[in-house]
């Protein structure tokens, strides 16, 4: 019996013996109503215990029975309820319908895209295949078959949510307790009509789910049958590349001056070039399309980075009109370009050609522009020499199959390297080589042209295309990175310069030691980029670095907890990402060159105090990230948190305290990155506020480095809450026969004429106290800022003084009188002293 009609089946059987039973008792009720009934004689012979015990186990029965009976009962009205319930889900999802059509434009699409893919390769295959075809069709039937995987998967759920719908319902129709009936007519009746309106509505039903599953069935096995094909299609081109690594020297060809071999028309091969390179970059580019956003996102913030930087320059003066040591800062969008795309292009893992082709070339312009007017022209020219030789050698590996005229192009093309190469060396010009290592590539290009030019010459398809190439490849690619690393170098040291900071290694560097020559670790990462870039164009490349990448890839297990080292290194490089970003973001809003004002004193930064929060924010969300990219357990992380705690409690109450006095701090507000403070008895102007402890320059030019919790902790004065503003005052003493209202009318001309005491709160002038010798006036006033107060007072001292002098009002000093009594003939005499 098939499996799919069982519901179905059993709720018919189950129907037709509900009816056979209920007939059945009527027949014989009748004939029992037709019956006489007698009482036998022995039965009065039965004795009142044996009538009891009958009565007893009848009742026993009786009541088990009825428990049986509403148990039951309680179990169909379940059942029912669940069937019910499963039955609307059905038809729920049944709603949802499949989208066949989708399923076959996809198949469709892929049967497409795998005869363009396999052309050059399972058709028209020519006289030999070629590795960068081979390359090719590889990328475009790996995206096919992730295409047709995704489609399968989907396929399977929703095969396996239907058939879990059907388990569902039979396992619901064969509950034992709906074979259990009531004893009572009325009771049975309606109990018949509930399986009759069951039976009703999931037969529809089972019915749906039964042809929803033949149709899925139906394009699961399309959809297999097109992921086998492709897989098989790429295990023979795999054979194919791992012969082609193997026979790297084999001749393909006929000597160049030979008999013609087999071709296709060069046109022919043109066009299925330019279709399969699009396909690749379309297919790769829908499937990067991340990476793609963060590299324009990078791009925009370099930019951002290096014209601030350039912005601080010439705001300071600093910025020389021959850009030596600067050229970073020349073209800031430009060099931002550059840095970027040279530096992640390492992140696209195995790119189609045509990509690499797009990167380079925007690198390569952008250098060019930053070149113009700072190299010299001999270098300049011998630049753009193989710019354009690089360009047609990376059209010419765009050429997917062999043909007569291609060989030729690129026999002229590496003679014409190989000139130009030997030409460039003998010239000389070195002393106007700003990275000598350019010679060392020249060089190699020469030797990789020439043996490209023999192998071409001689058969050698393939392996000639392969160096062609690389030689070009190789001497754009080390200038770029030269001149990548170069400018990284200017950069960095750039914002060393004029960073007035604490910390000296705000990007993890010795900047004491970097001059206009970059750090080693700089140029070790060069060479291994560099050999990564020219070991691409190479067949065995792949089969070499396959055991590395498995290294890497390969699933380990410590504990319970398994992990791979890529996902190690991702984690580490996202969190160190997010760190450097977050002191970049520090460096640019709290240095003190960024904001200037117009009187050459320093602005308080916008950001202030919620830098501390951005810093927070940014390393949480790259700690989410690097988590989520590298797949750790969340329940690792609960176990660490927990380890943490026991931390926190036994030995770092005090870091703890220090941290969440920060986050109140950048909350609160108590005191603002750049406001004039006294801590303590420490006067001076808050530098930063970080995530432990703040920085307050002195006025003696000292940095105090204050704990959070003791700065929030202490009787903390902030004078910038209350405007800038300090009130001043000055003591002054005059002579007992001074004219006291022409004194507080000299006095009040003098501060009303001083433009750096404000009007608003006005100046007070004020009679104190009579003194001994003098009596005491006492001037208050506000200056505009509290920076001037210092200058201010002097400038008033100095104008009181002249002001008195001029009107004859004596500034009275403290005297004393001393009385001598003689006694003699003259009688007493007094000296005045």
């Amino acid at each position: 019996m098939n499996t799919a009609d069982m519901p179905l089946k059993k709720i018919n059987s189950l129907l037709l013996f509900s009816i056979y039973f209920l007939y059945s008792i009527s027949g014989y009720a009748q004939n029992n109503d037709g019956k006489v009934k007698t009482v036998g004689k022995d039965s009065l012979k039965i004795n009142f215990v044996e009538k009891m015990q009958a009565f007893a186990k009848k009742s026993s029965k009786k009541s088990s029975d009825e428990f049986d009976a509403d148990k039951a009962s309680v179990m169909q009205i379940k059942t029912f309820d669940e069937l019910s319930r499963t039955m609307q889900k059905a038809n729920i999802y049944l709603k949802s319908k499949l989208d066949t059509a989708g399923t076959k434009t996809v198949l469709y699409e892929i049967d497409k895209y795998f005869v363009v893919a396999g052309d050059g390769v399972f058709t028209n295959k020519g006289t030999a295949q070629t590795f960068r075809n081979l390359t090719a069709t590889s990328k475009i039937l790996s995206q096919l078959l992730d295409k047709a995987n995704t489609k399968k998967t989907g396929l399977e759920l929703r095969q396996h949510e239907i058939n879990s719908f059907r388990y569902q319902l039979d396992s619901l129709l064969s509950v034992p307790a709906l074979f259990k009936f009531p004893t009572d007519s009325v009771t049975l009746m309606k109990y018949l009509q509930k399986i009759e309106v069951i039976a009703y509505e999931t037969s529809p039903v089972d019915s749906a789910l039964r042809k929803a599953g033949n149709n899925i069935q139906t394009l699961l096995n399309k959809v297999n049958l097109t992921a086998f094909k492709l897989q098989s299609s790429l295990e023979e081109i795999e054979l194919y590349q791992k012969e082609m690594a193997g026979d790297t020297f084999k001749r393909e060809f006929n000597n160049i001056w030979g008999s013609d071999n087999f071709y296709r028309p060069f046109r022919e091969i043109l066009d299925f070039s330019i279709t399969k390179g699009l396909l690749t970059l379309s297919f790769y580019a829908e499937n990067n399309i991340g990476k793609l956003v963060v590299l324009v996102l990078l791009t925009i913030t370099s930019f951002i980075y290096l014209r601030s930087l350039k912005s601080i320059y010439i705001e300071g003066k600093l910025l020389k009109t021959d850009f030596e040591g600067q050229l970073v800062i020349r073209y800031p969008f430009l060099s931002a370009i550059l840095l970027v795309l040279s530096l992640f292009q390492f992140f696209f893992l195995s790119p189609p050609f045509i990509l690499n082709v797009i990167l380079w070339s925007v690198s390569v312009i952008s250098l060019t522009i930053i070149f113009k007017g700072y190299v010299s022209q001999y270098w300049m020219r011998v630049w753009l020499i193989m710019v354009i030789f690089f360009v047609l050698a990376c059209m010419g590996n765009l050429v997917l199959q062999a043909s007569r005229i291609e060989r030729w192009l690129m026999l002229l093309l590496s003679i014409s390297g190989v000139a130009g190469g030997i030409v460039i060396l003998l010239k000389g010009h070195r002393n106007e080589l700003r990275e000598k290592w350019i010679i060392w590539s020249i060089v190699f290009m020469v030797f990789l042209e020439l043996a490209s030019t023999v192998a071409n010459i001689f058969g050698r398809y393939n392996f000639g295309k392969m160096l062609v190439i690389s030689g070009f490849l190789n001497v754009v690619i080390a200038i770029l990175f030269l001149w990548t690393v170069r400018l990284i170098n200017e950069g960095l040291f750039l914002a060393f310069n004029v960073y007035s900071g604490t910390d000296r290694k705000l990007f993890y560097l010795n900047f004491e030691r970097v001059g206009k020559k970059a750090p080693a670790l700089f140029y070790i990462l060069l060479i291994v980029g560099w050999i990564v870039l020219f070991g691409r164009n190479f067949p065995v490349f792949d089969y070499l670095s396959k055991p590395l990448l498995l290294f890497f890839s390969e699933e380990r297990t410590l504990g319970s907890y398994t992990f791979t080292i890529n996902n190690m290194l991702l984690f580490i490089v996202i969190m160190a990402t997010a760190v450097i970003i977050s002191r970049v973001v520090s460096f640019f809003a709290t240095d003190k060159h960024i904001r200037t004002g117009k009187d050459g004193k320093n602005e308080k930064p916008g950001i202030g105090s919620w830098l501390l929060l951005v810093r927070i924010s940014i390393l949480s969300t790259g700690l989410f990230l690097a988590v989520a990219a590298s797949g750790i357990p969340v329940d690792r992380i609960t176990i660490v948190l927990g380890a943490l705690g026991v931390g926190i409690g036994f030995g770092l109450q005090t870091l703890v305290n220090n941290l969440v006095s920060g986050l109140i701090i950048a909350f609160e507000k108590p005191v603002n990155v750049g406001d004039i403070v006294d801590v303590d008895g420490q006067g001076g102007q808050m530098k930063s506020i970080g995530f432990r402890s703040s920085v307050i320059s002195t006025w003696d030019g000292a940095d105090v480095i204050m704990p959070n919790g003791d700065l929030l902790n202490a009787h903390l004065v902030n004078w910038s809450l209350g405007g800038n503003r300090k009130r001043e005052s000055i003591l002054i003493g005059i002579a007992y026969d001074s004219d006291l209202e022409k004194c507080r009318k000299i006095l009040t001309e003098i501060l009303d004429n001083e433009p750096r005491i404000t009007k608003n709160p006005g100046s007070v002038v004020q009679y104190e106290q009579f003194n001994t010798s003098s009596i005491d006036m006492k001037i208050f006033f506000w200056t505009k800022h509290m920076g001037d107060n210092s200058g201010t007072k002097s400038d008033m001292i100095m104008k009181i003084v002249a002001a008195f002098k001029m009107n004859g009002i004596e500034i009275s000093v403290p005297r004393q009188e001393i009385y001598l009594h003689h006694k003699g003939n003259q009688g007493n005499s007094i000296r005045d002293l």
